[in-house]
């Protein structure tokens, strides 16, 4: 949501192991953009099949091709998903000009609950390095207090395959995240 005002509209944007669609809900929601689903069982989106402002692919993305050949997005959404070997898919599919939205779990999260399988955990900084070519915009890694004793360690990132206009950058800030 912090920065789905920085699309432009009728965006492309692609939610990545969408599940049951929380994300390419709000932004076609919102009237503006189409989006495109991928996600291994895609029973959590079954309502919007027919729907004309969504597109979906079912795919097993840890065990296939990556799915969208060299399709690109004006946005690309990922969160609570990690699978190392996707990520240059990811970087490749976000369209000049475009914006790469990434969240997801980091070490230390075992301390709190799941996921606790290093291979689902980003090392310290991780993410920074592995949207390399993309500019980064904003980062943020920490503890994050979810309200009634949930606690866990994300990592995010906002970046861009091109020059992104400072005074959005700035409009969208991030908020300081605890250490």
């Amino acid at each position: 949501m912090r920065w789905a005002g920085s699309l432009r509209p009728e965006s492309r944007v692609l939610d990545l192991a969408c599940g049951a669609g929380r994300h390419a809900r709000y932004l076609a929601d919102t009237g503006r953009h189409r989006v495109v689903g991928v996600d291994r069982d895609l029973s959590g989106v079954a309502d919007l099949r027919d729907d004309a402002r969504f597109e979906w692919f079912e795919s097993d993305l840890e065990n296939g091709p990556w799915p969208l050949g060299d399709r690109q997005f004006d946005a690309v959404v990922v969160t609570n998903y990690l699978w190392r070997p996707l990520f240059e898919g990811i970087v490749r599919s976000v369209a000049p000009g475009g914006l790469l939205i990434y969240e997801t779990f980091a070490a230390g999260n075992e301390s709190y609950g799941r996921p606790r399988n290093p291979d689902f955990l980003l090392s310290e900084g991780e993410l920074l390095a592995r949207v390399t070519p993309l500019l980064v915009i904003a980062f943020e890694q920490g503890v994050e207090d979810r309200g009634e004793g949930r606690m866990r360690v994300v990592q995010r990132i906002a970046a861009t395959a091109d020059s992104f206009p400072v005074d959005l950058a700035s409009d969208c800030a991030m908020p300081p995240a605890e250490s």
